[in-house]
């Protein structure tokens, strides 16, 4: 294969996210006890409110805390006091206090794909949390260069592609996102390769639009199967 040009997703594709949100969010349930709400009512609730947030606040721990307490206000009978405001954001701090968790060959997969292909890493978030996680990964040695986006959409790919002068027919977006890696890449005239993470985000769910002729769309059980690719 001629050289390509890599826009490579960060979160649950090179390394563990949303296992550590999940926890909390198991933690937060547990917590409020809620007694006429079932745990599957509550997590629709919050699901809901992140919807909201993510508007105000975008993505990233800041905004999920704003979500825990909101949700926390709508379902208990009990005020946030200073004491249960702690409480319920010691929930996030688990979150950010954890360690980067690289998902199963990822180092040797970039170092090959690397020395083949142009790699630009491509995530969305809080820039100064996911510039974070970035240094502390060790990956950014990887790649040509890094971008931090607000919102992973159509527009988004599209300014990217003028950003870096990307030829439509060499370029490929690689992500476990349906709703932000995959659709909306192939929507702006990107090849794409689907990489499934079995805990994605649940607002990151969405079914996997076929990619228009002449563009293709991969899917690979695990990113190492990207060296039997590029």
């Amino acid at each position: 294969m001629s050289p390509q040009t890599l826009l490579i997703d960060a979160d649950d594709t090179l390394w563990e996210n949303n296992i550590y949100f999940e926890r909390a969010i198991e933690h937060f349930i547990s917590f409020l006890n809620h007694h006429e709400f079932s745990s599957e009512q509550v997590r629709e609730v919050l699901n809901d409110v992140e919807r909201e947030c993510i508007v105000t606040h975008g993505y990233g721990l800041h905004s999920f805390a704003h979500a825990l307490v909101h949700t926390f206000e709508r379902l208990s009978v009990r005020p946030v006091t200073p004491e249960l405001h702690a409480q319920i954001n010691s929930f996030t701090h688990s979150i950010a206090d954890h360690p980067i968790e690289l998902l199963p060959e990822i180092p040797q997969t970039l170092q090959y794909l690397a020395g083949r292909h142009r790699l630009i890493l491509v995530t969305k978030g809080a820039v100064v949390e996911q510039t974070g996680k970035i240094e502390r990964s060790g990956l950014k040695q990887y790649f040509a260069a890094t971008e931090i986006v607000a919102e992973k959409d159509s527009a988004a790919y599209h300014a990217l592609v003028e950003k870096h002068s990307l030829a439509h027919d060499s370029t490929w977006m690689i992500g476990n996102s349906p709703k932000s890696d995959i659709n909306p890449a192939l929507a702006a005239g990107l090849h794409a390769v689907f990489v499934p993470h079995g805990n994605t985000w649940i607002l990151e769910h969405d079914e996997v639009n076929p990619a228009p002729p002449p563009q293709r769309l991969l899917i690979v059980g695990r990113f190492a199967e990207l060296r039997e690719h590029f």
